[in-house]
């Protein structure tokens, strides 16, 4: 069986799932593209004999669209996530899920109602080798419990457009699905620290910050997110335990010498540095598919990241005061 794919959002990130899906997967192929800009649509679907269309909700009507994937901005994910629910079709959405707590309990609640589990968050780092390693590190248990996690998040620059809470809600969420992979618990609180600002920023931007959390069981998590680092794209992270440390290792294959001295390639962003995540991220989500059930992180990610996400605003936006995660209890659909 070949997984009849639509993709609802015809820029970057959808074209590079386009790309990977036709060029590098097996078992899948994009039949219909979907984008407010019709023509970036049709750009994206007529070299492939896909067919294109102006709206998620008619590309997710169509019945020879098996699954759905979606690369659209965040804040306009919950209608197309909830559209696909409903039509009983599996979907992949890139983070967040939802942009607002409320809305991700909207597609708990259409997926507890469909009665079987839909959606996967494209949390693409629980794919990836390093921080696999660091989770079964830690399961394993020989070098007892975590007790604290640092992370930094650097990007070479972001466009205008780009605000201070972009650097939680679409930065940052990624280190708080991570730490949720990795420790196994919930973020129960949570803090913005906003250091000196950087000069290379623009004037509207608190640039650095530092998120500060703290999970069920005690664990402190630090998370300096730093988007005019200017050098590249550099993801690091430390998982401290009672009896080592793991940390993520610099992500290069070689190391020049020369007269400058010893260097080595750094990513410019996240297409690069995580490929291999995406990659197969996407495969397994597509032999998923295949088989009826589903894979990968849950709409209970979707909808807790979200929910750290909304109390590390709150505490930005009144100087920093430690707020408390509020969330629902887990339903026992997505033990």
């Amino acid at each position: 069986m070949t997984v009849r794919i639509g993709l609802i959002g015809a820029g970057g990130m959808g074209r590079a799932h386009v790309e990977r899906i036709e060029n590098e997967l097996a078992g899948g192929t994009v039949v219909a593209v979907a984008d407010i800009n019709l023509d970036g649509a049709k750009a994206v679907a007529e070299p492939l004999g896909a067919k294109a269309y102006a709206t998620g909700a008619e590309l997710i009507a169509d019945p020879e669209v098996d699954a759905v994937l979606i690369a659209t901005f965040g804040k306009v994910h919950a209608p197309d996530v909830l559209a696909a629910v409903e039509a009983g079709k599996y979907v992949l959405c890139e983070k967040p899920l939802t942009t607002t707590a409320e809305d991700g309990l909207k597609v708990l609640e259409a997926e507890q109602r469909a009665g079987k589990k839909l959606v996967t968050v494209g949390f693409m780092r629980r794919f990836d080798a390093g921080y696999g390693e660091m989770r079964k590190a830690l399961v394993d248990g020989e070098l007892g419990y975590a007790t604290l996690v640092h992370c930094r998040h650097r990007n070479p620059t972001v466009p205008e457009g780009y605000t201070t809470r972009n650097m939680i809600d679409d930065t940052a969420i990624h280190e708080i699905d991570t730490c949720r992979f990795l420790l196994g618990e919930e973020i129960t609180s949570v803090r913005i620290d906003t250091p000196r600002a950087t000069s290379r920023r623009f004037a509207h931007l608190q640039d650095p910050l530092v998120l500060v959390a703290k999970t069920e069981s005690g664990v402190l998590i630090d998370d300096e997110v730093n988007v005019n680092i200017q050098f590249g794209y550099a993801i690091e992270c430390e998982l401290v335990l009672e009896a080592g440390t793991i940390r993520l290792s610099d992500q290069h294959h070689t190391i020049t010498r020369d007269a400058v001295g010893e260097h080595h390639a750094i990513c410019s962003s996240h297409i690069d540095r995580f490929h291999a995540a995406f990659n197969q991220e996407v495969q397994q989500w597509i032999r998923a598919v295949e088989r009826g059930e589903h894979t990968g992180s849950t709409s209970w990610d979707g909808y807790a990241a979200t929910c750290v996400v909304d109390a590390a605003i709150e505490s930005l936006e009144s100087g920093g005061v430690e707020v408390a995660v509020q969330m629902i209890d887990r339903p026992a659909f997505y033990a």
